[in-house]
């Protein structure tokens, strides 16, 4: 698979979020989406999610907070039906539970470990070889994973969070070396900027979520802040809404 390759988010006639991204994903890709609480991260995550699957890509997709049943309601509730992509494999969707003390990785069909006992979540991630298979990964929120995996939390009381995102980036870097496409999403409120601050210095796509009051709106908006391997001119700053019944909504641009 080439590197070269744009991954299309398509639904051109529905939001323009495709255009504005020059066209779609450079293939090769780690893609980090960084935003507060309420800044839109799992809309924005599911809106890729659905445009790659309309398009024939094949995606997984980590969810920290939503079961298949809350996931696909979620997505009917912005106009991306995606039963028929589950349906097909062509989407095949995790609930990674990670507030339960089990810290289990979970399909539709997987079951927990007999022993209860709480796993380290990054290993498990980078051993589940399906999930890995697709064309693109979207792990929506990945700090959550971060600070529930005890091996990570070991090296946080040791001041050594740089080592331990270093070793998941070099697994990432491998596989995008294939030509796949790896998306992240991160509060970066809730983790130690030793932490995330090699995700960003890596991440070949970096996106972020702003969110600004105007009165009683809350105004959106995508900082493009690195944008490697772009098609056609990429905006500097995106305006967008999340509307029910509709999903992404381009406000906006202005261009870099």
């Amino acid at each position: 698979m080439s590197t070269n390759t744009l991954y299309s988010l398509g639904l051109d006639e529905h939001d323009r979020l495709n255009n504005e991204l020059g066209g779609g994903i450079p293939g090769g890709s780690i893609v980090l989406i960084e935003g507060d609480y309420g800044a839109g991260k799992s809309a924005m995550s599911q809106r890729f999610t659905y445009g790659l699957c309309e398009e024939g890509h094949s995606v997984t997709l980590v969810s920290t907070e939503l079961t298949v049943r809350g996931f696909i309601d979620q997505m009917h509730s912005l106009s991306y039906d995606m039963e028929e992509h589950l349906l097909n494999e062509n989407l095949l969707f995790f609930h990674a539970d990670v507030d339960t003390g089990k810290s289990a990785l979970r399909s539709t069909g997987a079951v927990d470990d007999e022993d209860g006992n709480r796993k380290q979540l990054l290993k498990r991630l980078m051993e589940a070889d399906k999930m890995w298979q697709a064309d693109t990964v979207v792990i929506d929120t990945f700090d959550a994973i971060l600070r529930n995996d005890p091996k990570f939390e070991a090296l946080v009381r040791q001041n050594d969070e740089r080592q331990a995102a270093l070793e998941i980036i070099s697994f990432f870097r491998d596989l995008v070396s294939q030509g796949k496409v790896i998306v992240l999403t991160v509060d970066p409120s809730t983790v130690d900027e030793e932490a995330i601050g090699p995700f960003r210095s890596i991440a070949d796509v970096y996106l972020e979520l702003q969110m600004v009051e105007v009165g009683n709106d809350v105004r959106r908006s995508i900082a493009v802040r690195r944008f490697a391997g772009m098609g056609e001119q990429v905006g500097d700053t995106i305006g967008y809404s999340v509307r029910s019944g509709t999903g992404i909504v381009i406000e906006s641009r202005s261009v870099a």
